[in-house]
């Protein structure tokens, strides 16, 4: 008999990404394998022919160039069939209208799960929420395959995409810079630098002989420009 603690096990930051293989809309994937090198976005959603799962892929699908971009690439990932799949996105693509956006077109891989084993793996389906519908799971995996953020919402709270996109120029500027992102960080905006290692590290802080700006000991900040962030980030 499974347990609940086999359904609802999940990999943790720092982990490797659990590997598998799988059907998706666009051909067969190895998963993080095929994805060495770039980011990824993996995520997941409850059920095809739903408006919420319906206004996050019309969003995620419109942003996609934009994820590109920042050599993050997506995957999708439901319990549902691959020809659900490919007639929900076919409907999406030919009857759907949102703020703005229509005649969108998915591209990005979306994984058929019907026996829920990715799911499973990656601890999307949660009982007391739902035992036959995945989460609406994120997981930021870097381009050596290991997890480095996790985000969860609920079934009925949509996702927001201008975070996501956020999280992954932010992990990318933390990487090449050596620095931390303080609360509702943007690229432009003033980074953290860890703490002093030692009593002299922190007394020269506070002197001001080091590039930083200190409100005490512990809290110290520097510049970093935004053309710098961009351009270790994004891909011209």
């Amino acid at each position: 008999m499974e347990t609940q603690q086999e359904i609802t096990s999940m990999p943790r930051i720092g982990d490797k990404a659990p590997e598998f293989k799988a059907v998706t809309t666009q051909g067969d994937i190895h998963f993080p394998n095929d994805y060495k090198g770039d980011w990824v976005i993996l995520f997941s959603h409850p059920a095809d022919f739903t408006p919420v799962c319906t206004s996050e892929f019309m969003t995620f699908a419109t942003m996609e160039e934009k994820f590109l971009k920042a050599n993050c690439k997506l995957v999708g990932l439901s319990i549902d069939g691959l020809y659900s799949h490919i007639a929900w996105l076919r409907s999406i693509k030919d009857k759907i209208e949102y703020r703005g956006m229509k005649n969108v077109e998915v591209k990005f891989p979306l994984i058929e799960d019907i026996t829920m084993e990715v799911a499973k793996k990656y601890g999307m389906i949660q009982p007391n929420e739902d035992s036959t519908k995945a989460v609406r799971a994120v997981f930021f995996v870097d381009p050596n395959g290991i997890i480095r953020a996790i985000i969860y919402y609920p079934l009925s709270l949509g996702r927001n995409f201008d975070e996501l996109y956020r999280v992954v120029i932010a992990l990318q500027a933390a990487d090449a810079f050596g620095v931390a992102t303080p609360a509702d960080w943007v690229p432009g905006d003033d980074v953290i630098i860890g703490p002093a290692g030692s009593c002299g590290s922190a007394e020269n802080r506070m002197q001001g002989k080091e590039d930083m700006e200190c409100k005490d000991w512990y809290f110290c900040t520097r510049k970093l420009d935004k053309d710098k962030v961009l351009e270790k980030v994004l891909k011209k």
